[in-house]
This record gives structure tokens, C-alpha cells and sequence, in this order.
């Protein structure tokens, strides 16, 4: 049972809309469509063909009974007294052809049981061979009746063998569908709309773009919806506002400290058996201040930068251009143009640090950009000694173990930037034979 829903499913799967609107609209139109032919099927199947054999059945014993009447007499007069009573009483225009036989013709099916009810109503009341026409004249049916002297002409008006209700009822069913379903459609249509748009703004939210708080609109569960998420972006942002601010605050006062630190080391002297670790120290002191910078200018950016959309080949340009006046070996190879929708400042960070990362440890580094579907792929590697594949998530820790045993929050800035814009960094072997980080970006 299992493997045979399978084989059913996977053709569904591509017939079958994938969108909310589509489908809603499909849970509406089949059952809408299967009360409209179980309806016309019941119609047509039972009312339709009921009425049709009663029609057929008066007709073709009408013309029963002037057969019956034209065998009885032989007189002109007479006949020609038969054939205008049956106009007159059955409405029915007939004529005698002396010496005429029946022709060979091939009969035509037309839509419908009338013209199969008139056939063995004519055989089962009549029982003389027949010929019938109904493609000839479009207001009257032509029947020719075998009789022993001629051929019988009969002209049927069309009226009298079927009801013109059907066309009716197909086009009331029909108008009514329609109607209903586009009533249906515009209402559902404002429902969707309304989770699409709650769908759009976590979906900007989650690549960092502050679109505000939603309206609630729609159905109650769709209102209490957007209510939770405004709440919840609210306490997110209000949760990075103050994470920020206070690691801004740290970082701010730690400078005093620092900064008596370096006096003090600069207070010892250029020679003797404390010189070598006053340099050690006055190196540490350095790179704590060179941290404590980074991550001011991170949280700087991030309360002030507002994002719009920038040539990515363009700030991989910037970023090799500083790189090169620090004295870093740097090639770039870019699509041009590769537009982004992302804060400037914030991605020439992150992305200055990894090529900061990668000067330490290596001479030659290679930036390179591509489009690959709805992201967009930046590369930077290098020829350094690389990291162990164990090893490569936890470089991304604050003040965890680089490459070659340096710390700091280079990395975890880089990645922090670039989870807030929705993509993310991998750490792989560089065909250079180093190290690659791979930056993916939503377009």
C-alpha cells in the first residue's frame, strides 16, 4: 500500500500547486466540481432521459397511427386527409412518395439519448423499416418510413423530441460555479495575503532587515500571529540593543585599565633581565586594545548602519585594497555586478577580518565572488597551514585558539555579521592548499 501511494504521489506532487492560495483554491474547486456532476449526472442521467423517452415515445406513435390510418385506405383523397390531420393534431409535416424505397444512409450520433429513444420507440410503435435524420435541417427532424406503396416523409419539429431546459440548467450550474468560486477566491485570496506578508517580515527579519512592526489583519489566528511575532521581533531586537550595548560599555571601560597598563610597562627599562617580558606584556596589552577596538566598531555599525543593496564586487575590491596597503599579497576575482541587499560597513568587516586572519598566517590570499542561484558565494583563501577539520567550528568561539594559537573575536564578528544577514561561514581546504572561508549570502 506504501509503495503504490508512492508512485501516486511523486506525479501528484508536480500537478499539484505548492503555494497556499493554490491549494486552498483546489479544497474548494474539486468538492465544488463533484457537486456539479453528481447533479448533472442525476439530471441528465435520470429527468433528461425520462423526458426524452416520453417525447419519443408520443411522436413515433403518432406516426404509428398514421401508418395504421394509411394502410386502412387506398383512396387519394383520403390519405391526403390522414396526412393534413396529422399537421393539424400532431404537428407533424408528412408526405407520401409513391414507389420510393428507403436509401442506404449512414446514421450520425448527436449528443444526447434523444436521438437513440426516437430509434427503438420507432422500431418497438411503428415496427416498419426507418431512416432518420437529425444533421440535415437544424429545426426539424427527417424521418422516412418504408411503407408497402412508397415512402412515408415525416418532418419532426425538434421541440417535441427534447427540452430546451437542459442548456438551462447547464448554464445556471455553470454561471453559478463560477461565481461562487470567485467570491470564493477574492476571500481567500485576503487571507492568504495575510500570511504572506507575516511569512515576508520573519523572513526579512531573520536576514537582519528592520521592516517595523506588521499590521495584524486577516482571521483571528492570523492576527494573533503577527501580535506574537511584533512581540517577539521586539524582544529580540531589545535583547541584541542591550547585549550590544553592554559588551560596548566592557569593552569601552576595559581601555582604562589598558591603558595604565601600557604606561606602566612603558615605565620599565629598555634593558635588562625584565625587558623580554615587559615586550611579551606590552604585545598582549596591544592585541587587547586591538580587540577591544574591533569589537567598538562592530557595535558602533550595527546600532548606527542601515542596509541597502551594494555591488559585492565592489567591496571585495575595498577590502583587497586595505588589505594590500598592510602589506598582504591579495587577488580578487568577482562577477561583476553581484547586487546584494546587506549593511556595508558591517560586511567589509567581516570580511576584513577573514583576510586580516588569513595575512596572519599566510602569504598569498584570493577573494573571489559568485552567483549561485538566489545566494551569493564569497571565497577567500590563502596558502597558510589551514586548520584541522576538528578544529575549524571551535576557531569561531570568542577568544578560542586560531590557526596558529592567536585569539581573539575577529572570526566570531565575521560570523556574527554574516548569520545576521541571513547566510552564513564555512571553513574548508583551499585549492591554494591553506585554508577557504566560504561566506553565503541571500540575494
Amino acid at each position: 500500500m506504501t509503495r503504490f501511494a508512492t508512485v501516486w504521489e511523486r506525479p501528484a506532487r508536480k500537478i499539484l500547486p505548492r503555494s497556499l492560495l493554490g491549494r486552498s483554491l483546489l479544497i474548494i474547486l474539486v468538492p465544488l466540481l463533484v457537486v456539479q456532476a453528481v447533479a448533472l449526472l442525476i439530471f441528465y442521467g435520470s429527468h433528461l432521459d425520462l423526458i426524452s423517452r416520453r417525447l419519443s415515445g408520443a411522436v413515433a406513435g403518432e406516426i404509428a397511427q398514421t401508418t395504421s390510418l394509411l394502410h386502412s385506405t387506398n383512396d387519394p383523397t383520403d390519405r391526403a386527409w390522414i396526412l393534413n390531420m396529422g399537421f393539424r393534431d400532431f404537428e407533424l409535416r408528412m408526405q407520401i412518395r409513391p414507389g420510393a424505397h428507403l436509401m442506404p444512409r449512414s446514421r450520425v450520433n448527436i449528443l444526447g439519448p434523444m436521438d437513440d429513444d426516437l430509434a427503438i420507440a420507432m422500431r418497438q410503435r411503428v415496427g416498419l423499416p426507418f431512416a432518420m435524420d437529425w444533421t440535415h435541417d437544424p429545426t426539424s427532424v427527417l424521418i422516412d418510413v418504408q411503407l408497402p406503396d412508397g415512402v412515408l416523409h415525416v418532418e419532426a419539429p425538434r421541440k417535441r423530441l427534447y427540452t430546451s431546459m437542459i442548456y438551462v440548467y447547464v448554464l445556471w450550474l455553470g454561471g453559478s460555479s463560477i461565481l461562487l468560486f470567485t467570491i470564493a477566491a477574492l476571500f481567500m485570496r485576503n487571507q492568504v495575503r495575510a500570511i504572506r506578508r507575516l511569512a515576508e517580515a520573519a523572513e526579512k527579519f531573520g536576514l537582519g532587515r528592520d521592516t517595523g512592526a506588521i499590521r495584524p489583519e486577516g482571521a483571528i489566528e492570523v492576527r494573533k500571529a503577527a501580535t506574537a511575532f511584533n512581540r517577539m521581533q521586539e524582544r529580540i531586537r531589545r535583547f541584541l540593543t542591550q547585549r550590544t550595548e553592554m559588551l560596548a560599555g566592557v569593552s569601552h571601560d576595559l581601555r582604562t585599565p589598558l591603558t595604565r597598563l601600557r604606561l606602566a610597562l612603558a615605565m620599565f627599562p629598555a634593558e635588562g633581565p625584565l625587558a623580554a617580558d615587559a615586550a611579551d606584556m606590552t604585545a598582549d596589552v596591544e592585541e587587547m586594545e586591538r580587540m577591544i577596538s574591533a569589537y567598538l566598531a562592530f557595535a558602533r555599525g550595527e546600532q548606527a548602519e542601515q542596509a541597502q543593496t551594494v555591488d559585492m564586487s565592489v567591496v571585495l575590491q575595498d577590502v583587497a585594497a586595505g588589505a594590500r596597503r598592510a602589506g598582504a599579497v591579495v587577488e580578487v576575482d568577482a562577477q561583476e555586478p553581484l547586487p546584494v541587499y546587506l549593511r556595508q560597513d558591517a560586511m567589509r568587516r567581516a570580511l576584513t577580518n577573514l583576510v586580516d586572519n588569513a595575512r596572519r598566517h599566510a602569504g598569498r590570499i584570493a577573494l573571489s565572488a559568485l552567483a549561485v542561484g538566489r545566494s551569493v558565494l564569497v571565497m577567500v583563501d590563502d596558502d597558510g597551514p589551514g586548520i584541522p577539520g576538528d578544529r575549524r567550528e571551535s576557531v569561531f568561539r570568542p577568544f578560542e585558539s586560531g590557526a596558529t594559537g592567536g585569539t581573539g573575536l575577529g572570526l566570531t564578528i565575521a560570523r556574527d555579521i554574516v548569520r545576521a544577514h541571513g547566510g552564513d561561514i564555512t571553513l574548508e581546504d583551499s585549492p591554494m592548499g591553506g585554508l577557504r572561508a566560504r561566506v553565503r549570502l541571500p540575494v
